[in-house]
């Protein structure tokens, strides 16, 4: 076992050791930190994800862009391209059926996907990170293999990493292949550690 594997598994049962009141208040600090951030008042399109695995709870944030009139996607397996992911439109309206990994997601409609190019913001989920914004994602890469495309796009969206406090650690082990995020933010501070 790899220590990314090692240490994948010693915070994914961190995080699935937090209460459901835990939880709550976690999502609930989440929104009060980002509301007010300017990635977040200046964006129109934003992705994000839906929870899963003791991740930090999006719903209350989901509910508090929808009302500030934000359009939201989530992200899809890509339904032609193996380990790639696309962003589909969501709205409350949405109806979601589990994916491979038991997530729910959207059925695909092409019509209502977005370039990821084109969106202003990608709130990105993470099982670790450390303080130079290195990121350890579930091990499938597809945030990483997806983000890796924006390398010779024009435009770019803001990424911003969510998680609870306890998953951050001294140091991630990183691979040729990790995307560092420029900034990550949890339940009680906002991190931003370099320019895109």
């Amino acid at each position: 076992m790899t220590s990314r594997q090692q240490l994948r598994q010693h915070i994914r049962s961190l995080r699935r050791s937090l209460s459901a009141e835990q939880q709550h208040q976690a999502s609930l600090e989440l929104v009060q930190q980002l509301l007010p951030r300017p990635e977040v008042q200046q964006a129109q399109h934003i992705a994000l994800y839906l929870t899963n695995d003791g991740e930090l709870d999006t719903t209350a944030l989901i509910q508090a862009l929808w009302q500030q009139g934000k359009t939201l996607y989530l992200p899809l397996l890509h339904p032609v391209v193996p380990g790639y992911l696309v962003f589909q439109l969501y709205t409350p309206d949405t109806q979601l059926k589990p994916n491979q990994f038991g997530i729910g997601e959207p059925e695909l409609n092409c019509s209502l996907l977005r370039p990821v190019s084109q969106l202003d913001l990608i709130f990105t989920p993470l099982v670790a990170f450390d303080s130079q914004g290195q990121r350890l994602g579930m091990g499938g890469g597809f945030y990483d293999r997806t983000l890796s495309q924006l390398d010779s796009a024009t435009t770019k969206p803001q990424l911003i990493g969510l998680a609870h406090d306890c998953q951050q650690v001294d140091a991630v082990p990183v691979e040729a292949w990790d995307i560092p995020l420029p900034a990550i933010c949890t339940p009680t501070k906002f991190r931003r550690f370099s320019e895109q």
